[in-house]
Order: structure tokens, then C-alpha cells, then sequence
């Protein structure tokens, strides 16, 4: 573990290389956030690139800029709205945890424990809504931070627990500036600490790095089925995805058969896709087996 005094000067370093080069967002507003609007930003943010949130971000904040707008719309309505963002349960639990926020009076949870509590909340989004919206010293431990920071500690995070990370996470995390520090962690992950290649000669964390002092920066990252050859098209996510989006495209309340193939998929695949987003709560079926968004009766 980085030493007190080294801790420090790791968090000034830090913070002054996100003040000049950290990535201007629009979710990222000036002053206290708005907890709900972290909270979507966040979710958003799981899987997707940042540049389809910056994109999507002020449309869906403005048709659902509370947590009482959207308990209020059905599952469909925010299925809708959701469309380009990719894995459509992020939508369908964000519309569950907003019911539950108002039904726990309408203010979104200012610690861990309540936002973790929260439908579709897991242990990052929580501690990064807890750091950004409410100022709470806690480390938020995704991909890119997860990366920097058992460089930094370990010279591989490959060599820590999940629990030795999230320590790490807490003890390095600037107590003054939580929020920023999140920010600067991710965008020092993104931008510099790469997976492969990192530009150590950039990173303002080098004399603190235990990977840079070695000179090695960790493996590159494992191949995903994507890059290992297998088209996109071919894959059960652009199925799913090009369902919910047939169904976004018709009236609400309409339901619509799928009864052939679709792309490369036959029509088995395709009702083997149908049958999963049923399972998921995205879509439900009418007394004639013909498919439809999920309406109000999922909404809880």
C-alpha cells in the first residue's frame, strides 16, 4: 500500500493532470450533482461507450429528470427512450429502482448500503453515485480503475483480491474531492493507463507505480469473442437487440408476431432470443403468443 505522505502526493498528482486533460462531459456538471442524474449517468455508462452517454444523456434526463417521472412511465416508455445505450436490462432494473425510490419517499440513497440496496446496483455504481453526488470518501472500482490502481499498488491486477482492490480503492481515494478523484481515475484508465500500450510516459501516477518502476504494465487484455473473429451480427446480443428494437418501432400496446428468421438467425434463434427477453421482464407476450415491450404490470 502507497505510504501516507506518497498518498498524498499521488492524489495532487493526479487531480492536477484531470484538471488539465480530464474529458469534458455533460453529466459531469460543476458544483454538488444531481444524485438521480448521476445515478443514470452511471448506469448508462455500464458496457456502453462514453460517447453514446454524452449523446443520449440530456434526451433521457429529460423526459425522466426524477425518479417519480420515471416510476410513473411504464418499462416500455424507458425501453424506448433507452434505445442505442445496448443491454436492455440496464433500462428495465434503472425503471425498478427508480419505483423504489419513490416508494422509500423519492430521494435517492446517500450511502453505499441503501444504493446498493437499489435494483440493478451493484458495488461500483453505488460507491461511484456515493463519491460523485454525495462527497462520501469511497473508492469506486470499475474496469479502468481496477487497472490503475493494481498497477499502481501491485504492478499487475491480476495479483489482488477483489477485496485487496476495493481497499486500495478507499484508502487512495482524496477525501476532500471524492467525486473528481472517481472522475480522474476513469478518465486516467481510459485515456493513458491503457490495456495494451499504456502511455506511461504521460501518466502522472509513474512515480508512484509499481508497474511503471518495474517497467511492466500488465498483460494485454483477454480477447473477446468479437475480436477473436465472430461478426457482431452473428451474436445473440445484436438478435435481442434488433427484436426490442422492432418492437420499439410499433405502436404501444402492439403486439407483433416473430415468426421467421432474422439476419443470419433462424427462426428457432430467434425464438430462443424472444423467450430470453420474456425471461428478463423486457417484453411480454399477449394471449396469442405475439410479443410486445413490457408494460405497467412489470413495473414493479
Amino acid at each position: 500500500m502507497v505510504a501516507p505522505r506518497r498518498r498524498r502526493a499521488l492524489r495532487r498528482a493526479v487531480l492536477a493532470w484531470f484538471e488539465r486533460h480530464g474529458r469534458e462531459l455533460d453529466f459531469r456538471t460543476a458544483g454538488r450533482p444531481d444524485p438521480w442524474g448521476v445515478l443514470v449517468s452511471e448506469v448508462m455508462a455500464q458496457q456502453t461507450q462514453i460517447a453514446r452517454v454524452e449523446e443520449r444523456w440530456p434526451a433521457f434526463m429529460a423526459t425522466f429528470p426524477s425518479p417519480a417521472a420515471m416510476a410513473a412511465a411504464s418499462p416500455a416508455d424507458v425501453i424506448r427512450a433507452w434505445r442505442g445505450l445496448g443491454y436492455n436490462r440496464r433500462a428495465l432494473g434503472l425503471h425498478r429502482a427508480a419505483s423504489a425510490i419513490v416508494a422509500a419517499g423519492g430521494a435517492v440513497p446517500g450511502d453505499v448500503a441503501g444504493l446498493e440496496a437499489l435494483p440493478g446496483v451493484g458495488p461500483y455504481t453505488s460507491r461511484a453515485v456515493a463519491a460523485i453526488a454525495f462527497g462520501l470518501p469511497v473508492g469506486a472500482v470499475d474496469v479502468n480503475v481496477r487497472r490503475v490502481l493494481g498497477r499502481i499498488v501491485a504492478g499487475d491486477p491480476g495479483q489482488l483480491s477483489a477485496a485487496e482492490l476495493q481497499a486500495a480503492a478507499d484508502a487512495l481515494v482524496d477525501p476532500t474531492r471524492p467525486g473528481t478523484w472517481t472522475h480522474a481515475l476513469m478518465d486516467l484508465g481510459a485515456t493513458t493507463c491503457r490495456p495494451a500500450r499504456p502511455a506511461c510516459g504521460a501518466c502522472p501516477a509513474r512515480p508512484w507505480c509499481v508497474a511503471a518502476a518495474l517497467d511492466a504494465p500488465g498483460p494485454a487484455p483477454v480477447r473477446s469473442a468479437r475480436r477473436t473473429g465472430v461478426p457482431f451480427e452473428q451474436t445473440t446480443r445484436w438478435l435481442r437487440g434488433r427484436i426490442v428494437d422492432r418492437l420499439r418501432d410499433v405502436p404501444e400496446g402492439t403486439s407483433i408476431a416473430f415468426d421467421g428468421g432474422l439476419g443470419t438467425h433462424s427462426d428457432e434463434a430467434v425464438a430462443a432470443a424472444v423467450a430470453g427477453l420474456l425471461r428478463d421482464g423486457i417484453v411480454e407476450l399477449d394471449g396469442a403468443g405475439r410479443a410486445r415491450l413490457a408494460g405497467p404490470g412489470l413495473a414493479s
